[in-house]
C-alpha cells in the first residue's frame, strides 16, 4: 500500500494510522514496501477474485462508512464461498474525495478490521488516490482450495438440482424501500431488508460442501435469475425454476403482499450475495445434511434439464415474464 512521495507524506501517515494495522500477516511486510508476498499451503491452488463499489451504483452516500467497507470485503468473500474455497487475504484500493476526514476514515478502517478479523483474512496491501467523483472502493481478494477442486460456473448437468442458499431479494428491495420512503412497511421489516441491502451475509460456512457436492456454482450478485442464466449458458443446459420455492425472508414477503409486482425485483434485482449451486441427484441428501451441520440454509427451486435458456414459473405455474434478468451496469 504504500505510495509515491517522501516518507513522511500525508498518504504514508494515513497508511500507517488506519491500515497498518491490519496487515498482521509477515507476508504484507507492514505495508512498507511496493509489493506483499504470499506462500500457499501445500497441495493448494490460489483463487483470485476482485470486485469495485462505487458511490451511488453500489452504496448510497449517507451509508456508514463501517458498512462501506465490510460491503466491499463481503462481495469478495461471497465469491470465494462460491468456488468453494478459504479466504486468505485481501488488497484494498481507495479513490477518496477530499470531503472525506479523518472520522470516516476511521469508521472505514474499523468495517475493515471487523471482517479481517471475523473471516481471517488480512491485508497484504493496496493503493489509495484522490478523485473528483464518488468514493470507489476495490478489493482484490485470495482465498485457498486444494488442488484442483475449484467449483466453476461450467459443470451442471442435466438431472442435477438448483439449490439456493439463505433468501433471495432482500437487499433489492432494501434498496426499493430506502429509494421510496412511502412504502408502508413494519418497522423490523424495513430495517432487516435495509440492512440486508447495506451489509451482506457471505456464505463462506458453506464453501466446504459447495466444493465437496456442487457440479457448478456462482454467487448470486446481480440478480438470481440473470446468475443462474449465466450458469447455465456456460454449462450448455437449461433450468426450470419455481418462483413459489426460491426463499424469500418474512420482511421481503411482507412487502411483495403490498406489490406483488416486486416479486420480480426480488429474483432479478441483485445484491443478494447468496450462493446457487447445481447438485447432483445422488448428492442431495449429503449436501443438505452438511449444509445444516454449517448452519446454512439451502434450498431446492428447480432442476437442471437438457436444452438452453431459464424456464422460470410463477406462483401459478405458468412461465414468467422477466422486464429485464438481472442487474446490469451497462
Amino acid at each position: 500500500m504504500a505510495g509515491p512521495g517522501d516518507e513522511g507524506s500525508g498518504e504514508d501517515r494515513l497508511i500507517a494510522r488506519f491500515f497498518k494495522p491490519l496487515a498482521t500477516a509477515p507476508g504484507a511486510l507492514a505495508l512498507t514496501d511496493d509489493a506483499a508476498f504470499v506462500t500457499p499451503p501445500p497441495g493448494c491452488d490460489l483463487v483470485l477474485t476482485t470486485d469495485m463499489i462505487v458511490g451511488g451504483v453500489h452504496f448510497l452516500p449517507d451509508d456508514p462508512a463501517e458498512m462501506i467497507a465490510r460491503k466491499a470485503m463481503r462481495v469478495n468473500l461471497s465469491d470465494l464461498a462460491a468456488k468453494g474455497a478459504t479466504p486468505l487475504g485481501f488488497l484494498v484500493s481507495l479513490a477518496l474525495p477530499r470531503d472525506i476526514d479523518e472520522t470516516w476514515l476511521a469508521g472505514f478502517a474499523a468495517g475493515l478490521k471487523a471482517d479481517a478479523d471475523a473471516y481471517r483474512c488480512p491485508l497484504y496491501g493496496g493503493d489509495t488516490t484522490r478523485t473528483p467523483g464518488p468514493v470507489t472502493v476495490s478489493v482484490t481478494m485470495a482465498g485457498t482450495l486444494p488442488s484442483g477442486r475449484m467449483v466453476k460456473r461450467a459443470g451442471a448437468k442435466a438431472g442435477d438440482r438448483v439449490y439456493v442458499s439463505g433468501t433471495i431479494g432482500d437487499a433489492a428491495l432494501g434498496l426499493v424501500v430506502q429509494q421510496d420512503g412511502t412504502r408502508k412497511l413494519s418497522d423490523t421489516a424495513r430495517k432487516h431488508l435495509i440492512d440486508r441491502y447495506r451489509l451482506p451475509q457471505p456464505r463462506n460456512a458453506l464453501a466446504e460442501a459447495v466444493r465437496t457436492h456442487a457440479s457448478a456454482a456462482m454467487d448470486v450478485s446481480d440478480g438470481l435469475a440473470g446468475d443462474l442464466a449465466k450458469l447455465c449458458r456456460v454449462s450448455g443446459v437449461a433450468a426450470r425454476i419455481e418462483a413459489g420455492r426460491v426463499p424469500l425472508s418474512d420482511a421481503a414477503r411482507e412487502l411483495i403482499a403490498s406489490d406483488a409486482a416486486l416479486l420480480e425485483a426480488a429474483i432479478t434485482g441483485g445484491d443478494d450475495y447468496e450462493i446457487v449451486c447445481t447438485i447432483p441427484a445422488d448428492k442431495v441428501s449429503s449436501f443438505e445434511k452438511a449444509a445444516a451441520a454449517a448452519g446454512v440454509a439451502v434450498t431446492a427451486i428447480g432442476e437442471i434439464a437438457s436444452g438452453q435458456g431459464l424456464d422460470l414459473r410463477g406462483p401459478d405455474g405458468a412461465p414468467m415474464k422477466l422486464r429485464r434478468a438481472s442487474f446490469s451496469h451497462f
